[in-house]
């Protein structure tokens, strides 16, 4: 049985496993409450991060507190790129969201990938598929990519196709008997900038005609490869590695090797996998991360009005 917060409550989730663009979503929506005036506090459960605590502030909304090594890569992510905006991790997030709303004077609480998280009652849930195989093969783990049934949507007040740029509306995904009456969203991941692990921001531009080695350890890191060749980038070297790695010494030099035996120019990762370097990352090359944030195709009036309609039941 869900415990009911004395404030509003949004859940950005999804239905399958590996990457749909929750974290990028979810800071979207964080930055749109705070514009609104409200106070929102960033929940996530911290996964793959060594933290034993029951509540782990990652960012109070003024300085970070934790790295990625105690709450994992995202939260770290998430608190970077929302100033002002309280980060908490813990896997009861009933404990983290009490302790955002009486300590740290949130108002509202998004909870990152947290459609499956039931211990909290939500005003919005908020979920997002892959408009390219929204349902991947059909069936659950471990047989398939989904975490519970497509009948799960009716749960949903507001469903996101991301990746939906080069494809057709999502009423033409065939999910139409399951998406009656809710809002439906078309997004797209888009490339904003490029970050130097010392802080210092580059136009895209920077990248044309450039050789370079990338690495990701991402759900789908050959994305991030595909990004790179469209923003120009000759890719003369790409390393994949599982999604949320951890990287080793042993694995900084075979991607130091790697690179030298290329010839690049740059050496770039994924924003999540940047946050886990410090500024004395041991390469010689100078290492860049690319920044990325949901840009909404279709639909974007919609949210405003069900984010309305979300806080004013309280």
């Amino acid at each position: 049985r869900g415990r009911r917060f004395p404030i509003p409550v949004i859940s950005v989730g999804n239905l399958t496993v590996g990457g749909t663009g929750k974290t990028p979503m979810a800071i979207l929506l964080a930055g749109l409450l705070r514009d609104r005036g409200m106070r929102p506090a960033v929940l996530s459960r911290g996964y793959r991060g060594k933290n034993s605590n029951a509540v782990l502030v990652v960012s109070d909304g003024r300085q970070l507190i934790a790295g990625p090594a105690e709450a994992g890569d995202e939260p770290v992510l998430i608190a970077r790129r929302l100033q002002g905006i309280p980060v908490l991790a813990g896997a009861k997030r009933t404990l983290t969201a009490a302790y955002a709303r009486e300590n740290l004077g949130a108002d509202v609480l998004v909870l990152d990938d947290g459609f499956q998280h039931r211990w909290i009652r939500r005003d919005l849930d908020i979920v997002l598929l892959d408009s390219r195989k929204p349902l991947g093969n059909g069936f659950l783990l471990p047989r398939g990519p989904l975490r519970e049934p497509p009948e799960s949507l009716e749960r949903a007040g507001v469903v996101v196709f991301t990746r939906s740029e080069d494809l057709p509306g999502p009423m033409d995904t065939g999910l139409s008997g399951l998406l009656s009456g809710r809002l439906m969203l078309r997004t797209r991941i888009r490339p904003i900038a490029l970050i130097g692990i010392d802080g210092a921001e580059f136009p895209l531009s920077f990248l044309a005609g450039k050789r370079v080695f990338a690495f990701a350890g991402i759900a789908r890191p050959e994305s991030f490869r595909q990004t790179l060749e469209d923003l120009g980038a000759v890719v003369a070297g790409f390393q994949a590695l599982p999604d949320h790695h951890r990287f080793c010494a042993e694995d900084l030099r075979q991607i130091e090797r790697a690179c030298s035996e290329t010839g690049a120019e740059l050496l770039l990762t994924t924003e999540k996998d940047g946050v886990k370097f410090s500024r004395t990352a041991p390469f010689s090359r100078r290492l860049f991360c690319l920044a990325i944030e949901t840009e909404i195709l279709e639909g974007a009036d919609g949210l405003e009005t069900a984010l309305t309609v979300c806080i004013g039941k309280r």
